[in-house]
């Protein structure tokens, strides 16, 4: 069987097809099997006679029965199986009569079966329809429960789709009303140059950030360029307050992870570690591959987890709470993500993920450099 996105090509893609030979295949094998009973009885060859026309009944009233069921079986179940004993008993009793009358016609003209006789036939019939009656209901239920499941697999994927795009899409506001403040500013002091390089690099991030799928995984080596159009705005507010240094090696480059994840990191880095000390930090962030996982670590030499420090949090944006939903989202459990203190000082967070190798496609920066050049990820190899 072939997957076709959520659907699977099977014996039931063609409904009216499937029933025809269940149908043909099933009244011929019950013809088979009743003939060979009459021979082994000793019933001679014309028994073959009643018994295709027993068969031909039987394929006509099932026929007629499939009609009807096909009309009542989404009703209300108070309605549907009162109908469904109505249509069998009247098609076993119809059948039951055509047999018999057929029956004593050809063997015994004159007969005309009463009482236990009559009943017995009945039985039989009523036996062969029901059977028939429970494989129709339990087909279509399994083909109705299919499609249901189907649609609610539908249902799911759209929903994680919106989730992930609800992540994503969740920058950080201080972040936007920062740099154009920033823009702001440079414009009011006619560093018009500046500028306009600020905001060139703010709309390439946003490009990145916004036109892409969000469900899409990208490389490690396209992300550091992501991050690297971030810090060029970021660079332009804290000059040399801001250190960033990376650290990739070639394996880990290539590397899938969910698009922007690293930079929620790094904001609140910036945030935590760069802003609230005059000096500023340093922030490192340090991919590799570790037994077949995707390491990556980012460090910060801010004042990390002591008591005085304020504690990273989601409170505004995106924060580390996104990453966790992302992550679960991405990898189920197997993923690590843990927050730790530096030493000497500042903290250190471990994402640990499996590691999926392959060129990510995600969206383009804006200033029209590839994803990640050869010149790229030679410097973030070093």
């Amino acid at each position: 069987m072939a997957l076709t996105g959520l659907r699977t090509e099977s014996f039931f893609s063609d409904k009216n097809r499937a029933f025809w030979i269940l149908q043909g295949g099933g009244w011929g094998a019950y013809f088979v099997l009743r003939g060979l009973g009459g021979l082994a009885n000793k019933m001679g060859l014309t028994f073959i006679l009643p018994t295709f026309v027993v068969t031909l009944t039987g394929f006509s009233l099932t026929l007629l029965m499939a009609a009807a069921f096909r009309r009542i079986i989404r009703m209300k179940p108070i309605w549907m199986w009162p109908l469904t004993i109505l249509i069998l008993g009247t098609a076993a009793l119809l059948f039951s009569v055509i047999e018999v009358r057929f029956h004593a016609w050809l063997y015994e003209p004159g007969w005309n079966p009463v009482g236990i006789e009559f009943f017995g036939a009945i039985l039989l019939d009523l036996s062969v329809l029901g059977a028939w009656t429970a494989l129709y209901y339990g087909i279509n239920y399994y083909l109705l429960l299919s499609a249901q499941s189907e649609r609610m697999l539908k249902v799911a994927a759209q929903a994680n789709a919106a989730q992930l795009a609800m992540l994503r899409y969740q920058l950080n506001p201080h972040f936007l009303f920062n740099t154009l403040n920033s823009i702001s500013t440079l414009v009011l002091l006619k560093q018009t140059e500046r500028a306009n390089a600020m905001l060139s690099r703010l709309s390439s991030f946003l490009r990145y950030s916004l036109v892409g799928d969000p469900t899409q995984m990208v490389s490690v080596a396209q992300e550091v360029e992501a991050l690297r159009q971030y810090l060029d705005i970021e660079r332009m507010r804290f000059e040399q307050r801001l250190r960033f240094s990376v650290t990739v090696d070639p394996r880990a480059a290539q590397g899938q992870v969910p698009s922007l994840l690293l930079q929620p990191l790094v904001e609140n880095a910036i945030k935590y570690a760069v802003t609230p000390m005059e000096e500023g930090a340093d922030i490192a962030l340090d991919a590799r591959v570790v037994s077949d996982r995707l390491v990556i670590t980012l460090t910060d030499t801010g004042p990390g987890l002591n008591d005085t420090a304020p504690k990273p949090n989601s409170s505004s944006g995106v924060g580390l709470a996104n990453i966790r939903d992302r992550l679960a989202q991405a990898y189920g459990t197997d993923h690590r993500f843990e927050l730790g203190q530096n030493q000497p000082n500042g903290l250190i967070v471990t994402i640990d993920i499996p590691y999926l190798p392959g060129i990510g496609a995600g969206a383009p920066l804006g200033d029209g450099r590839p994803a990640a050049s050869a010149a790229a990820q030679k410097e973030i190899a070093q």
